[in-house]
């Protein structure tokens, strides 16, 4: 039988007490659950994404304007060339300049590049993942150690040694010094992407009969495609736009690359900025075309590389 004492005291204390939200819990907001950010944090994380996608797209579009006005003299007065977009500065680059066989010369640099440095960077990278020899350990603080030296006292010595060889002025003395660009960065990362690739999978195929370079090729290779991808696209991208190595090693008119044929814009008394900025254009286009076949690539490949390099 209840009496009056099991009930609650009634009053301004049981009221106050019944109004107090639950400890740990704002009165009127959901809590948030694991790895969900606050709206305010939200909010500033795209603002500044869009504000860095902003810089970052901000030099190719003003350059792509200035490719669509008819003067020279149009970059001071860019909002003048709204009304008078011409693609003539495309016209003249591929129909009065040499720029098809600019084209063709940084197209088979790049290739070349791009196939050799892949090649022997993945050769060296996987040779250091699984195989324990003397000096495997240093070859690779090897490749870092070449990248510490500029270009400027590269130069001469690299002119020397092609000139001895009888490379000066060929295609193969840029492919050969791109090479020694790109491959130290490439091979740390492909030596990362082999290191998650499991072991397991060369013991199979030495039971199968394969031997070390079939195992490498038919096997591992496959699986390596996130890496290659990032290394192709470095070693192409290192031999597309460069302009020192290229400037030097390239004497006659008929082997100008892309980077030195926009050099020929500038005179001593004049610059032809509009040409200049079409022909820029283009040169980024065949760039943007291999981002696009293997951008899908990219990302696996370089936090692999990454995580294990």
């Amino acid at each position: 039988m209840s009496t009056t004492a099991d009930l609650p005291a009634a009053g301004p204390a049981a009221e106050s007490t019944a109004a107090v939200p639950p400890r740990g819990r704002a009165a009127g907001k959901r809590p948030l659950k694991r790895g969900e950010r606050p709206r305010s944090a939200s909010v500033l994380i795209h603002s500044a994404l869009i504000l860095a996608s902003f810089i970052a797209a901000f030099p190719i579009g003003w350059i792509a304007w200035i490719s669509l006005g008819p003067d020279k003299s149009d970059f001071l007065h860019p909002g003048d060339i709204a009304g008078k977009i011409s693609f003539e500065n495309y016209t003249t680059v591929l129909s009065d300049t040499s720029f098809l066989q600019w084209f063709v010369n940084s197209m088979i640099v790049a290739l070349g590049t791009c196939l050799l440095g892949v090649f022997i960077a993945a050769s060296s990278g996987y040779a250091v993942s699984r195989m324990r020899f003397p000096g495997h350990r240093q070859l690779m603080w090897t490749f870092l150690v070449t990248q510490m030296f500029p270009v400027a006292i590269l130069m001469v010595p690299l002119y020397n040694i092609l000139a001895n060889l009888g490379l000066l002025d060929t295609y193969w003395a840029l492919i050969l010094v791109y090479c020694t660009t790109a491959i130290p960065y490439c091979a740390w990362l492909l030596k990362g992407y082999f290191d998650t690739i499991p072991a397991e999978i060369d013991e199979a195929g030495r039971i199968d009969g394969l031997t070390p370079f079939g195992t490498f090729y038919r096997l591992i290779l496959p699986l390596a495609r996130p890496g290659l991808a990032v290394a192709a696209f470095y070693t192409f991208l290192t031999a597309w736009a460069e302009v020192a190595y290229a400037s030097v090693f390239m004497l006659s008119d008929d082997k100008y690359t892309l980077a030195i044929g926009l050099t020929t814009f500038i005179s001593e008394h004049d610059t032809q900025w509009d040409l200049m900025a079409a022909t820029s254009v283009l040169i980024a286009i065949p760039a943007s075309l291999f981002f696009y076949l293997v951008q899908r690539h990219l990302v696996t490949g370089l936090t692999a590389g990454a995580a294990k390099s």
